[in-house]
């Protein structure tokens, strides 16, 4: 009896450890949720990176407020760099190159990184381009060039040898015969561009001066020189002396009127003027067109400014050489932009500046008379037609001439109806 109640006890307590070990490996219901494998989450929504931030303040000199040429220069300027998110403070220096150097010094307080500044002169220009330079600031000249120094980092401009040579190729195009009377008007001497543009034009008219198609009428300086082919600096700065027009319409008048009070009615009749931009092309030709031993005149100019289409569309002005601005000032700020984050911008070019080669961002010209000036300025959005009166006159640039009418009869004979290929 008492060995079987110890076989019963022993099996007992053998089924009691069969139990525990089974219940070893087993987990609770918490313990399963928590160890599954975690259900997929879905992806997060992409977000975009923020877009860079732009910084950088670029100051801006230029020359007057009293031509239209600068003042559209200033809007387009603010407006494109303060829409792509930069600082720019726009100062004028009316002629005066104290003035300049002053606010150049004022922009260098200002927090300046970058200076773009149209020249009054060229060459006094230099100091006030030198101190930029020593307070870290890049120089880009724009339109003229700063002369005579190595502070110059780039040179944004139109090709302005194209400027003058287009000038002067509009002249000789419109020219017959032989003596034609011809009238040279220049810009300011202290203007590098007024070298270059009359380079261009005497490139261009010097040998239909020598072969006799055009007879200088107001320029002893130039008479002198005209079987001269190339000019030096020194060459042109004589004749330039004689024709400024100093960029200014009074001054550009007074020295019209002084040209015709003195000229026999030889030097008169149908006459060529060469006249460096749009602004003194309406004042030489409001003169001429006075004088009434004047029968006609072609008259130069450049800028494509509104008064100067009119006249053009009204026959008062002959042609202009349409610089696009806008592009002139979209190179500018690239260029600016990129001196800004540590980039060079893409030069085209170089011109000398009496120092060193100044690398130039250079924009192509087009000349623009009446016939392709719906086109070039109306048409290429640069201008309103509701600025202007007259253009119906010329055509509206789009409209396509009507196909002409035909007429006729023609008759076919073939050798047969009864193979298939000729019928």
């Amino acid at each position: 009896m008492k060995n079987a109640r110890l076989f019963l006890l022993l099996i007992i307590a053998l089924a009691m450890m069969a139990l525990v070990a089974c219940g070893g490996g087993t987990t609770t219901t918490e313990e399963a949720v928590a160890t599954e494998a975690p259900a997929e989450e879905a992806p997060a929504e992409e977000v975009e990176a923020p877009a860079e931030e732009v910084s950088g303040k670029v100051g801006i000199v230029l020359p007057t407020r009293d031509e239209p040429r600068w003042v559209q220069d200033e809007t387009r300027f603010r407006e494109a760099l303060e829409a792509a998110g930069y600082e720019v403070e726009i100062l004028f220096s009316q002629g005066d190159s104290a003035r300049e150097r002053s606010n150049v010094e004022d922009l260098i307080t200002q927090g300046v990184q970058v200076l773009i500044i149209t020249p009054h002169d060229g060459t006094a220009a230099a100091a006030a381009a030198e101190a930029a330079r020593d307070a870290g600031v890049s120089v880009i000249s724009y339109d003229r060039l700063i002369r005579d120094t190595d502070a110059v980092d780039y040179y944004v401009t139109f090709d302005s040898i194209a400027v003058g040579a287009q000038q002067a190729q509009f002249l000789v195009d419109n020219a017959e015969g032989e003596g034609n009377p011809l009238y040279l008007y220049a810009g300011a001497a202290t203007d590098n561009n007024a070298f270059i543009f009359f380079e261009g034009a005497w490139g261009v008219l010097q040998p239909k001066i020598a072969d006799g198609t055009f007879r200088i009428v107001n320029s002893s300086e130039a008479v002198a020189l005209q079987d001269t082919a190339e000019l030096t600096r020194e060459q042109m700065a004589g004749i330039i002396d004689q024709v400024t027009t100093n960029w200014d319409f009074n001054t550009a008048r007074n020295l019209a009127e002084a040209n015709l009070t003195s000229a026999p009615a030889e030097d008169k009749g149908d006459v060529f003027i060469l006249a460096p931009n749009d602004g003194t092309a309406r004042a030489i030709a409001d003169v001429f067109a006075t004088d009434t031993d004047v029968t006609s005149f072609l008259v130069t100019g450049q800028d494509a400014e509104q008064a100067s289409v009119q006249y053009i569309i009204d026959g008062r002005q002959s042609m202009t050489v349409f610089k696009d601005v806008r592009t002139l000032v979209d190179d500018a700020i690239a260029a600016a932009t990129a001196l800004l984050v540590g980039e060079a911008p893409n030069a085209t070019g170089s011109y000398n500046n009496g120092v060193v080669d100044v690398p130039a961002i250079q924009s192509p010209v087009v000349t623009v008379d009446q016939s392709n000036v719906v086109e070039a300025l109306i048409d290429s959005g640069y201008y309103s037609a509701d600025l202007f009166t007259g253009l119906d006159a010329l055509g509206s640039g789009e409209t396509e001439a009507p196909a002409a009418e035909l007429s006729g009869k023609v008759g076919i004979v073939l050798p047969t109806r009864d193979e298939p290929r000729w019928v």
